[in-house]
């Protein structure tokens, strides 16, 4: 008597969209997400490890930084994050998603391991080198949204999407371990030569195929065929066929301004509030600790690895209850509650009596703490949920030129602190006016969101 083997019955649907919504979720969908997990927390362990490298060249021999001087390096790297997001975004709806999230790596990489060479004061040098990081920094969440959605089932893609961004906390975390145990050893331009790592994704990416999507709007049917097989884990015979589209050419700039103005003004003005609210902190908060409020620098990386831990959980939270509650209601919550973190933080200056510092820091950190947990938790929908706002010829030129017009926060916030100590110490007092501005603007930021267009469980063929 011979047994047969018999092949694995082909998912159940009309098209391979349907089959994706009703078959389980594969190792191979699993490792696209793990690709843009892992870029997306490399981006931030880069991006802000220069904060953390901020604190330590104040005090460095031959540096002597301003609060002008830091404020325009961090600023650099924001400049380069809104150019970044915006031209990645248009690259990728013409050449595809995975060709822009490999050039973002490049390009990430190159001016990294530039900046390790910065001479010494050479702050101006740092500022150019930081910009054209935040250049590659700027596509890389950009990119990896719309690949992840245009893989993954429409009832699981606010998670799935948002767990793209729920890990970047991570990048946080490392930055400060990394920070604490071998900043001494290592020195400011060992941990930024350490920044490099994220080279490692290019092998990883030989492996992925493009977005089906994509493929199908270029004509490339059979590809599209193909890769909807590798992301099922079937034979591509059992690839049902593909949806109709509407379009076959990406948008154009233009075309987003004219044809979907309300979707990039929600995506353009909500992501500004929430990165002005939250990305600031990121950048100026081990600096504040360390220097307004007294902290050694292995206490402000200690400190900032719990705030990178709830940063996680509030994204991770955030992606999981868009799919329960929606994606309005969740980002109007995470801007409430993060407002009130902003608060905290603001009056923990009115703690302070005849400049003893006493309890006022940990107060500032609570504030500091619940403003990553919730304004900036709010990242783990935000760009999902902005991607969502457009159909799939316009999914990245429109995400990407939404949130960077509003990731010109990530220059006005760094910039606006920097301005307000000027060449001054750095004192506690710089700290009342900005937290209150933040405030609003989280407030503002939740609203705004509710005048998105609800997208829970809706195909991405029906946006």
């Amino acid at each position: 008597m011979t047994t047969q083997a018999t092949a694995p019955a082909a998912p159940q649907g009309k098209t391979a969209p349907e089959q994706i919504d009703n078959h389980r979720l594969t190792g191979h969908q699993k490792s696209l997400i793990g690709m843009a997990i892992v870029g997306n927390v490399s981006e931030f362990f880069d991006m802000f490890l220069i904060g953390f490298i901020i604190n330590l060249l104040i005090e460095a021999p031959g540096w002597n930084l301003t609060g002008f001087q830091s404020g325009i390096i961090l600023a650099g790297a924001g400049l380069g994050t809104v150019l970044g997001s915006i031209t990645w975004g248009r690259l990728a709806d013409i050449f595809g998603r995975k060709h822009a999230f490999v050039w973002c790596i490049v390009v990430l990489v190159v001016f990294t391991a530039a900046s390790a060479f910065t001479p010494v004061n050479g702050w101006i040098l740092l500022t150019i080198l930081r910009t054209g990081v935040g250049f590659g920094v700027g596509g890389l969440n950009i990119t990896s949204v719309p690949f992840v959605q245009e893989f993954v089932p429409a009832k699981q893609r606010g998670l799935l999407s948002g767990l793209t961004s729920v890990f970047i906390p991570a990048g946080i975390f490392l930055g400060g371990l990394v920070t604490k145990y071998l900043g001494g050893p290592l020195g400011w331009r060992g941990l930024i030569a350490v920044g490099c790592i994220p080279i490692i994704l290019l092998a990883w990416a030989r492996v992925i195929p493009e977005s089906p999507r994509f493929l199908q709007s270029r004509g490339r049917e059979r590809e599209a065929k193909e890769a909807y097989a590798w992301a099922m884990e079937i034979p591509v015979e059992q690839v049902a066929d593909l949806p109709e589209i509407k379009e076959t050419s990406s948008a154009s700039y233009s075309v987003i301004f004219t044809k979907y103005p309300k979707q990039l003004l929600v995506v353009s003005l909500g992501s500004f509030c929430f990165i002005l609210g939250s990305f600031t902190v990121q950048s100026w908060g081990q600096t504040l600790l360390g220097q307004s409020f007294k902290f050694d620098a292995g206490t402000v990386a200690t400190l900032f690895m719990f705030v990178s831990l709830g940063d996680l959980l509030g994204r991770l939270g955030s992606a999981w209850i868009s799919d329960k509650i929606g994606r309005r209601w969740t980002m109007f919550g995470c801007g409430m509650i993060g407002a009130i973190g902003a608060l905290i933080a603001a009056f923990s200056t009115r703690m302070v009596s005849g400049g003893e510092i006493g309890s006022a820091g940990y107060v500032f950190f609570a504030g500091i703490f619940i403003i990553m947990m919730f304004g900036d938790g709010a990242f783990g929908i935000l760009n999902a949920f902005g991607g969502e706002q457009f159909p799939t010829e316009a999914r990245s030129t429109g995400l990407g030129l939404g949130y960077g017009i509003g990731a010109i926060a990530k220059v006005v916030g760094p910039y606006f602190v920097g301005a307000l100590v000027g060449s001054e110490e750095l004192s506690y007092e710089v700290v009342f006016l900005p937290f209150v501005i933040f405030a609003v603007l989280l407030f503002l930021g939740g609203v705004i969101y509710l005048f998105a267009r609800e997208t829970k469980g809706a195909s991405l063929e029906d946006i």
